[in-house]
Parts: C-alpha cells; sequence; structure tokens
C-alpha cells in the first residue's frame, strides 16, 4: 500500500512538471508528458516513410511552389509573432519542410518540427493563397501548441498507463507509431484522434494571427470555412472531420476577427 501512494505521489509531482507550459494566446496549462526533441525525431522518421510511400510532387509543379510560397511566409510571421509573445522557444528546432502529395484527399497536416503536408485534393477547396495560408496556419498552430503532444500524452496515459514514449517505443513500436500517425491526422483510413473543442478554438486564434503577421487576409477564413460548409454532406474532408461544427467555427472566428486583423494592418505599415 505504502509502494503504491508513493508511486501515485511521484506521478502527481511528475505531472505538475510536464503541466507547467502555456499555450501562446490562451496562456492554458497543458499537460506535455513527452519530450518534444523525442517527438521531433520522430516526426523526421515518420515524415520520410510517409513520402517513401506517397511521393511527393516534383519541386517545379506550381502546386508545390505555391505551398511552398505561402509556408514559408507562414513560417516567418510564427517566428515574429512568438517573439512578441515571449515563446520562440517552440520553434527553436523546428527546421521547416513543404510538401505536396498528389492525392485526391481534403486534407493537410504538420508534425512537431514544422514538417508539413498538403494534398493536392485540398487546394481546389482552398482557392487561393488566402484560401490555403487559412488551412496551413491552422495546421501550423496545433503543431506549435503542441496539441498533438497532449493528445498522445493523454492516451499514453489512459492506455499505456504512463509510461514514457521510449518505453512505449521500445515495447510497443508499432502501437506507438501508429498513436503518433493518428494524434496528428496522418494518413488516410487511420482512425485520427479528435483535436477538443479548446484545442480547435486556439489553433483558429493562432492560425488567424499567423496568417495575418504573414500578410494574408484573415477575413478569407470566414468564406473559406463557408465552402467547407456547402462541400460537406458524407464526403466530410479528413482533416475536419473531427473539429467543431462549421457554425460554431465560423461565429468564433468572426468574434476574434478585430484581433487578428490588428496584425494585419500591423504588418502592412512594416
Amino acid at each position: 500500500m505504502k509502494r503504491i501512494f508513493f508511486k501515485s505521489i511521484i506521478a502527481l509531482l511528475f505531472l505538475s512538471v510536464v503541466s507547467c507550459s502555456k499555450v501562446p494566446i490562451s496562456n492554458r496549462r497543458q499537460l506535455n508528458m513527452l519530450p518534444e526533441m523525442t517527438l521531433m525525431s520522430l516526426s523526421l522518421t515518420n515524415y520520410n516513410q510517409f513520402f517513401d510511400q506517397n511521393p511527393r510532387l516534383p519541386d517545379n509543379r506550381e502546386e508545390v511552389k505555391m505551398v511552398r510560397k505561402v509556408g514559408n511566409r507562414i513560417a516567418v510571421a510564427c517566428e515574429k509573432f512568438l517573439k512578441i509573445e515571449g515563446k520562440t522557444k517552440r520553434i527553436k528546432n523546428f527546421r521547416w519542410e513543404f510538401n505536396v502529395v498528389d492525392q485526391p484527399v481534403v486534407n493537410a497536416w504538420c508534425m512537431p518540427g514544422g514538417k508539413v503536408c498538403v494534398y493536392t485534393g485540398l487546394l481546389p477547396v482552398t482557392s487561393d493563397e488566402d484560401g490555403l495560408a487559412v488551412v496551413m496556419s491552422h495546421e501550423i498552430a496545433h503543431a506549435i501548441a503542441r496539441h498533438g503532444n497532449e493528445r498522445m500524452s493523454q492516451r499514453l496515459l489512459a492506455v499505456m498507463g504512463g509510461v514514457s514514449l521510449a518505453v512505449a517505443l521500445r515495447d510497443k513500436p508499432q502501437e506507438t507509431q501508429l498513436l503518433f500517425l493518428a494524434a496528428y491526422g496522418v494518413g488516410a483510413g487511420l482512425t485520427i484522434l479528435a483535436y477538443s473543442r479548446q484545442h480547435e478554438t486556439e489553433a483558429d486564434k493562432l492560425g488567424l494571427c499567423f496568417m495575418a503577421k504573414a500578410g494574408y487576409n484573415p477575413e478569407s477564413a470566414v468564406p473559406f470555412w463557408e465552402r467547407m460548409k456547402g462541400a460537406g454532406g458524407s464526403n466530410i474532408p479528413q482533416f475536419i472531420s473531427t473539429h467543431p461544427s462549421h457554425d460554431k467555427r465560423i461565429n468564433d472566428l468572426t468574434e476574434f476577427m478585430p484581433v487578428a486583423l490588428s496584425y494585419f494592418e500591423a504588418n502592412s505599415g512594416e
């Protein structure tokens, strides 16, 4: 009994230490049990493995040029924004990569370390650079807010009893890899771990700030999500299949728009 008690105390102390990070904008304390550097290493391995199995479009394709143009502008904007917030440590070890896979899936994702993938099936829906910036900023915001780390931490606690990532990789490598891919929304046909409404609200707000700071009009987010609402039905895009209702999202975006526009207008004067 004493041993169980002390183990519980140690676990609580451990959680109090790992929960000390705060999300930009919301300043919410979050449970991040997993070392970011370990996740970035895992990210690089899985990113390369994904493109081994799903060939990326060549560099000379117009779709790739556009995705990289938008992505690089957002990456610079993220650094500027996080510098203002005093949270540049969140991207200190990011090595940005932006690639496109030729699949008719309406999807995009960003792994830890800034490893981004956009599917060609998304591009007709985004319509232009502003629309693309809405999605890419949103997915990058999830990575910078470390929402995937939170989801993996919660699942490791629930399913594997809170073991460390190193132990999980050693004892259950396949299950842990699938958990990682599910946490970051990678691949078709996989069960995606749902982002909470809180995660989505944070990513929406951060994403608007990132795209505005990059010089993209944040007001384009509302018509984009209106288009997504119109394209609903049974063919729900994978990257929003676990997200809040369109009406709720649009209302929240509209309420936050004055803040995002202040970044956009300030950026126009730089």
